[in-house]
């Protein structure tokens, strides 16, 4: 804590709370973060220990130090709860939950959830794993469904659901080339989706130019080692 403290900055408390952080925060940039964390590399107790801490900053970093192998059910899910903003519970847990034993069973129980925090977390947990699996594991109908679903309710979501829904197109179109057509389709059906940004210069990425940026590259269906970045 006391190292995250000293590499916190103001410029960067800025950015993060443009960006909606909650509570306590040092403002640590995460590329800063990256250079204590090729030190430590892996620490699952301090990853938990960091976690408890409320503090954003210390609260990210420990996404980047955990285990996810190790990581309970339990403990996931407790991670979920307690993420205070959209950058824990969409990327530290959700890259987490999707490396984890219980990737599918969460990303679907968060996915239903009546809790847009859980949804959001739950949609990029989904999209996370798809970068991960092989195809031939993966259930082709269950995310075409899931395709479906989008179309049909994008728009009438939270902000930060209908972002991650978004985002979802994009990992079925760029991961999964079997449904890559249908990943396209669904994107140009459900047409822009509007996200409030709040006071940031960040965008919503158009989902089929994203996916057909990914085919010019001859990229669509490689997979990542890691999700984590």
């Amino acid at each position: 804590m006391a190292e995250l403290k000293k590499l916190g900055n103001e410029q960067t408390r800025k950015t993060w709370l443009a960006h909606g952080v909650q509570g306590e925060m040092f403002g640590v940039k995460i590329g800063d973060m990256k250079a204590i964390q090729k030190k430590i590399k892996r620490d699952q107790a301090l990853a938990l220990e960091l976690y408890e801490t409320g503090n954003a900053d210390a609260m990210y970093f420990a996404g980047l130090i955990c285990d996810p192998k190790q990581m309970t059910k339990k403990q996931l899910q407790e991670w979920a709860n307690k993420a205070t903003w959209h950058m824990l519970s969409e990327y530290t847990v959700a890259w987490a939950a999707a490396e984890s034993r219980y990737s599918h069973e969460l990303a679907i129980e968060w996915i239903d959830s009546k809790d847009e925090k859980l949804q959001s977390a739950g949609w990029n947990t989904y999209g996370s794993l798809l970068a991960l699996v092989p195809d031939e594991q993966l259930d082709k109908i269950e995310i075409a469904a899931l395709l479906d679903r989008i179309q049909k309710t994008v728009h009438t979501q939270g902000e930060r659901v209908k972002y991650t829904m978004n985002g979802f197109v994009i990992a079925v179109g760029t991961y999964v080339p079997s449904l890559n057509s249908k990943a396209k389709a669904t994107g140009n059906a459900m047409g822009k989706v509007k996200v409030n940004m709040g006071n940031t210069a960040c965008k919503v990425p158009d989902a089929v130019m994203y996916i057909e940026k990914v085919e010019k590259m001859n990229k669509v269906g490689q997979k990542r080692k890691t999700v984590f970045c």
